[in-house]
């Protein structure tokens, strides 16, 4: 070991056997600081994500209101009878979802139309660590109904 090194270090070891401390609180406020940066990007991330899956629960029920509204008119005039027509009110939904920017897939079912969403958030605050995007999913339902005169 060179002589200037075992110098400092013997100085160095004299002064924290000796009740000297210096540079003991920077790793407290280090520790600190960081917990206290995680909780933020907990709670703005996880704030942003409710947001998030909010928005994309909306995206889905619009969607399957938009393809609930794909009606065999023909067969509502002349039988009085609500039927979905299944090709085109699938791809209303999915064109309602894509048109938002997200993922989805729509089923159709009788007269009922089902659809779910995958919304991606990038987070803010927790993608410095290593959190760079949290997947959200929603699905929602609606059904076409005839209504009385």
């Amino acid at each position: 070991m060179r002589h200037w090194l075992r110098a400092h270090l013997g100085v160095a070891g004299a002064k924290f056997a000796q009740g000297d401390d210096r540079g003991q609180a920077t790793a407290f406020v280090v520790g600190v600081a960081a917990a206290l940066w995680l909780f933020a990007g907990i709670v703005v991330d996880g704030g942003l994500a409710l947001a998030g899956k909010a928005q994309a629960l909306d995206v889905a029920q619009e969607a399957a209101r938009s393809g609930a509204q794909q009606l065999d008119v023909g067969r509502l005039r002349d039988h009085r009878e609500v039927r979905l027509v299944g090709v085109e009110a699938a791809r209303a939904a999915r064109a309602h979802v894509a048109a938002v920017g997200d993922a989805g897939s729509a089923t159709v079912k009788g007269s009922a139309v089902t659809v779910h969403v995958t919304h991606r958030y990038r987070t803010q605050i927790l993608q410095l660590v290593g959190l760079r995007t949290l997947t959200l999913h929603a699905t929602a339902t609606s059904y076409a109904e005839g209504t009385t005169p």
